[in-house]
């Protein structure tokens, strides 16, 4: 379990929800991440912090009707992000271009989940 003396300052509670698709033209407030990351002054993903605290940085995706996913917050050597769930890597979700982009609120973010690239945007950014 995480406990709040595990982390640094950087670190934030981010909610990303699902932005408007095909299929989804509102977008959906029942589908989503949680993630608890460290974030630079600019609102990046700070590769220092999350280096020396992996173990503490998660990830939850929720969707109404299906079983919640718990992973972490991975790095390829290379430097492109990941969600690493406990089931092998079929499972992995690729965030597209996430340590340039930023997570402040209003912004958007795309993963690709299941061979499918679907686009989040950054609902909520705030002290864990």
């Amino acid at each position: 379990m995480v406990e709040l003396k595990d982390i640094t300052p950087n670190f934030r509670h981010v909610r990303l929800l699902l932005a408007r698709e095909k299929g989804h033209p509102e977008g959906d407030r029942e589908e989503g991440y949680d993630l608890l990351v460290p974030l630079d002054e600019e609102g990046r993903l700070d590769h220092a912090d999350w280096k020396s605290h992996q173990a503490v940085c998660r990830v939850r995706y929720f969707r109404t009707d299906e079983e919640e996913r718990i992973g972490r917050l991975r790095r390829k050597p290379g430097g492109q992000w990941y969600f690493d769930y406990a089931d092998g890597d079929s499972d992995d979700e690729i965030g597209f271009r996430l340590g340039e982009e930023r997570f402040v609120t209003g912004e958007y973010v795309s993963i690709r989940s299941g061979g499918v690239m679907h686009t989040y945007q950054v609902a909520r950014v705030e002290m864990p």
